[in-house]
Protein backbone atom coordinates (compact mmCIF):
# COMPACT_ATOMS: atom_id res chain seq x y z
CA UNK A 1 0.00 0.00 0.00
CA UNK A 2 1.63 3.34 -1.30
CA UNK A 3 -0.08 5.96 0.10
CA UNK A 4 0.25 7.37 3.41
CA UNK A 5 -1.81 6.08 6.37
CA UNK A 6 -3.93 8.13 8.74
CA UNK A 7 -3.19 6.59 12.24
CA UNK A 8 -4.56 7.22 15.55
CA UNK A 9 -2.53 6.28 18.52
CA UNK A 10 -3.78 5.29 22.27
CA UNK A 11 -1.50 4.68 24.91
CA UNK A 12 -1.66 6.00 28.53
CA UNK A 13 1.74 6.69 28.91
CA UNK A 14 3.52 9.75 27.31
CA UNK A 15 6.59 8.40 26.74
CA UNK A 16 5.11 5.52 24.75
CA UNK A 17 3.14 7.97 23.03
CA UNK A 18 5.52 9.86 21.86
CA UNK A 19 7.99 7.42 20.73
CA UNK A 20 5.49 5.41 18.91
CA UNK A 21 4.45 8.45 17.45
CA UNK A 22 7.78 9.72 16.22
CA UNK A 23 8.95 6.19 15.06
CA UNK A 24 5.69 5.86 12.99
CA UNK A 25 5.33 9.37 11.53
CA UNK A 26 9.19 10.27 11.32
CA UNK A 27 10.60 6.87 10.56
CA UNK A 28 7.99 5.30 8.57
CA UNK A 29 5.66 8.62 7.03
CA UNK A 30 2.42 7.58 8.23
CA UNK A 31 -0.23 10.76 9.04
CA UNK A 32 0.01 10.15 12.39
CA UNK A 33 -3.98 12.27 13.51
CA UNK A 34 -3.10 12.15 17.53
CA UNK A 35 -1.71 10.03 20.45
CA UNK A 36 -3.82 10.31 23.26
CA UNK A 37 -4.75 8.08 26.21
CA UNK A 38 -7.95 8.54 26.85
CA UNK A 39 -11.62 7.25 25.72
CA UNK A 40 -13.08 10.67 25.40
CA UNK A 41 -9.69 12.19 23.16
CA UNK A 42 -9.71 8.55 21.23
CA UNK A 43 -13.63 9.26 20.34
CA UNK A 44 -12.92 13.07 18.76
CA UNK A 45 -9.65 11.66 16.90
CA UNK A 46 -12.25 9.16 15.40
CA UNK A 47 -13.68 12.42 13.99
CA UNK A 48 -10.79 12.92 12.14
CA UNK A 49 -11.20 9.06 10.13
CA UNK A 50 -8.08 7.56 10.92
CA UNK A 51 -7.05 4.77 8.80
CA UNK A 52 -5.92 2.52 11.42
CA UNK A 53 -6.39 2.71 15.39
CA UNK A 54 -3.34 1.21 17.24
CA UNK A 55 -4.31 0.71 21.11
CA UNK A 56 -2.33 -0.57 23.65
CA UNK A 57 -3.76 -2.92 25.97
CA UNK A 58 -3.33 -2.37 29.44
CA UNK A 59 -4.36 1.15 30.36
CA UNK A 60 -6.07 3.27 33.22
CA UNK A 61 -8.73 4.14 33.78
CA UNK A 62 -10.03 2.21 30.63
CA UNK A 63 -8.08 -0.86 29.40
CA UNK A 64 -7.86 -1.29 25.63
CA UNK A 65 -10.04 -4.16 25.14
CA UNK A 66 -13.17 -2.24 27.38
CA UNK A 67 -12.22 1.29 25.32
CA UNK A 68 -12.68 -0.89 21.64
CA UNK A 69 -15.74 -2.88 23.09
CA UNK A 70 -17.00 1.07 23.64
CA UNK A 71 -16.29 2.46 20.16
CA UNK A 72 -17.66 -0.47 18.26
CA UNK A 73 -20.95 -0.25 20.41
CA UNK A 74 -20.91 3.63 19.09
CA UNK A 75 -20.60 2.22 15.37
CA UNK A 76 -17.25 2.93 15.03
CA UNK A 77 -15.73 0.35 12.27
CA UNK A 78 -11.93 1.46 11.96
CA UNK A 79 -9.78 -1.44 11.91
CA UNK A 80 -7.96 -1.87 15.23
CA UNK A 81 -4.71 -3.15 16.28
CA UNK A 82 -3.70 -3.90 19.92
CA UNK A 83 0.01 -3.31 20.83
CA UNK A 84 1.24 -4.60 23.60
CA UNK A 85 3.58 -6.06 25.75
CA UNK A 86 1.00 -9.27 26.72
CA UNK A 87 1.35 -12.20 25.37
CA UNK A 88 -1.37 -13.93 26.91
CA UNK A 89 -3.73 -16.46 25.12
CA UNK A 90 -6.94 -14.57 26.72
CA UNK A 91 -5.69 -11.24 25.73
CA UNK A 92 -5.53 -12.34 22.21
CA UNK A 93 -9.01 -14.24 22.31
CA UNK A 94 -10.52 -10.62 24.06
CA UNK A 95 -9.25 -8.39 22.10
CA UNK A 96 -10.22 -10.34 18.77
CA UNK A 97 -13.97 -10.97 20.33
CA UNK A 98 -13.82 -6.94 20.95
CA UNK A 99 -13.18 -6.31 17.32
CA UNK A 100 -9.28 -6.00 16.92
CA UNK A 101 -7.78 -6.74 13.66
CA UNK A 102 -4.08 -7.15 14.90
CA UNK A 103 -2.41 -8.19 17.88
CA UNK A 104 1.07 -6.98 18.02
CA UNK A 105 3.61 -6.92 20.69
CA UNK A 106 5.52 -4.26 21.55
CA UNK A 107 9.47 -6.75 21.38
CA UNK A 108 8.30 -6.76 17.42
CA UNK A 109 10.91 -5.60 14.68
CA UNK A 110 9.82 -1.62 14.09
CA UNK A 111 9.69 -2.65 10.48
CA UNK A 112 7.49 -5.93 11.33
CA UNK A 113 4.81 -3.53 13.59
CA UNK A 114 4.86 -1.08 10.37
CA UNK A 115 4.14 -3.62 7.88
CA UNK A 116 1.57 -5.50 9.77
CA UNK A 117 -0.44 -2.30 10.06
CA UNK A 118 0.24 -1.65 6.83
CA UNK A 119 -1.67 -5.60 6.39
CA UNK A 120 -5.17 -4.79 8.62
CA UNK A 121 -5.68 -1.37 6.79
CA UNK A 122 -5.60 -3.26 3.70
CA UNK A 123 -7.86 -5.83 5.45
CA UNK A 124 -6.25 -8.47 6.70
CA UNK A 125 -6.27 -9.39 10.42
CA UNK A 126 -2.70 -9.85 11.58
CA UNK A 127 -1.32 -11.08 14.47
CA UNK A 128 2.33 -11.25 15.96
CA UNK A 129 4.26 -14.29 14.76
CA UNK A 130 4.72 -15.67 18.13
CA UNK A 131 1.18 -15.38 18.83
CA UNK A 132 0.01 -17.44 16.01
CA UNK A 133 0.41 -20.94 17.32
CA UNK A 134 -2.08 -19.89 20.46
CA UNK A 135 -4.22 -18.14 17.72
CA UNK A 136 -4.55 -21.82 15.57
CA UNK A 137 -5.76 -23.29 18.98
CA UNK A 138 -8.07 -20.33 20.03
CA UNK A 139 -9.83 -20.96 16.43
CA UNK A 140 -9.40 -24.83 15.86
CA UNK A 141 -11.70 -24.91 18.84
CA UNK A 142 -14.54 -22.72 17.35
CA UNK A 143 -17.37 -24.42 15.00
CA UNK A 144 -15.34 -27.34 13.57
CA UNK A 145 -16.47 -27.57 10.17
CA UNK A 146 -18.08 -24.43 9.54
CA UNK A 147 -16.07 -22.61 7.07
CA UNK A 148 -15.42 -24.67 3.87
CA UNK A 149 -12.59 -26.58 2.85
CA UNK A 150 -9.83 -25.21 0.68
CA UNK A 151 -7.47 -27.78 -1.27
CA UNK A 152 -3.69 -27.77 -0.57
CA UNK A 153 -3.56 -29.64 -3.43
CA UNK A 154 -3.05 -26.30 -5.35
CA UNK A 155 0.22 -25.47 -3.61
CA UNK A 156 3.69 -25.96 -4.63
CA UNK A 157 5.74 -27.83 -3.04
CA UNK A 158 7.61 -24.89 -1.88
CA UNK A 159 4.45 -22.80 -1.16
CA UNK A 160 3.34 -26.14 1.32
CA UNK A 161 6.88 -25.99 3.10
CA UNK A 162 5.80 -21.67 3.07
CA UNK A 163 3.03 -22.32 4.51
CA UNK A 164 3.95 -25.40 7.28
CA UNK A 165 6.11 -22.14 8.37
CA UNK A 166 3.91 -20.00 8.86
CA UNK A 167 1.47 -22.32 10.69
CA UNK A 168 4.75 -22.68 13.33
CA UNK A 169 4.15 -18.76 14.09
CA UNK A 170 7.39 -18.08 11.81
CA UNK A 171 7.77 -14.42 10.21
CA UNK A 172 8.48 -13.63 6.64
CA UNK A 173 12.26 -12.75 7.75
CA UNK A 174 13.01 -16.27 9.60
CA UNK A 175 11.15 -18.35 6.93
CA UNK A 176 13.58 -16.52 4.02
CA UNK A 177 16.40 -16.89 6.60
CA UNK A 178 15.22 -21.06 7.12
CA UNK A 179 14.83 -21.45 3.40
CA UNK A 180 17.81 -19.40 2.36
CA UNK A 181 15.41 -17.02 0.08
CA UNK A 182 14.52 -13.31 -0.27
CA UNK A 183 12.42 -11.74 2.08
CA UNK A 184 10.55 -10.39 -1.13
CA UNK A 185 10.24 -14.02 -2.46
CA UNK A 186 8.44 -15.37 0.76
CA UNK A 187 6.22 -12.56 0.24
CA UNK A 188 5.62 -12.90 -2.89
CA UNK A 189 4.98 -16.85 -2.00
CA UNK A 190 2.65 -16.14 1.26
CA UNK A 191 0.63 -13.88 -1.39
CA UNK A 192 0.10 -16.79 -3.75
CA UNK A 193 -0.72 -19.29 -1.30
CA UNK A 194 -4.04 -16.66 -0.26
CA UNK A 195 -4.71 -16.23 -3.38
CA UNK A 196 -5.00 -20.05 -4.39
CA UNK A 197 -6.60 -20.89 -1.27
CA UNK A 198 -9.07 -18.18 -1.25
CA UNK A 199 -8.04 -16.72 2.43
CA UNK A 200 -7.81 -13.03 3.45
CA UNK A 201 -4.93 -13.78 5.64
CA UNK A 202 -1.39 -15.60 6.90
CA UNK A 203 -3.33 -16.77 10.02
CA UNK A 204 -5.97 -18.38 7.97
CA UNK A 205 -4.28 -20.50 6.22
CA UNK A 206 -1.83 -21.53 8.99
CA UNK A 207 -5.48 -22.97 10.74
CA UNK A 208 -6.13 -24.07 7.56
CA UNK A 209 -2.93 -26.20 7.59
CA UNK A 210 -3.38 -27.43 11.17
CA UNK A 211 -6.54 -28.77 10.62
CA UNK A 212 -5.51 -30.25 7.26
CA UNK A 213 -2.53 -31.80 9.60
CA UNK A 214 -5.12 -32.99 12.35
CA UNK A 215 -7.16 -34.72 9.45
CA UNK A 216 -4.19 -36.44 7.82
CA UNK A 217 -3.05 -37.56 11.36
CA UNK A 218 -6.61 -39.11 11.92
CA UNK A 219 -6.80 -40.93 8.89
CA UNK A 220 -3.44 -42.92 9.84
Amino acid sequence: MSETLKIALVDDQNLCRMGLCELLSKGYGFDVLGAVGSLEALQKLIELEPDVIVMDLRMKPMDGIAMLQQIRDDGCTIPTVILTMSDSETDLSNAIKAGARGFLLKDMAPEDVVDAIRRVAAGEMVVAPSMTVKMIDMLKGKQPGSEPRHSLNLLTEREKEILQLLSRGESNKAIAQTLSISYDTVKQHVRHILNKLNLSSRVKAAVLFAKEQGHASDDE
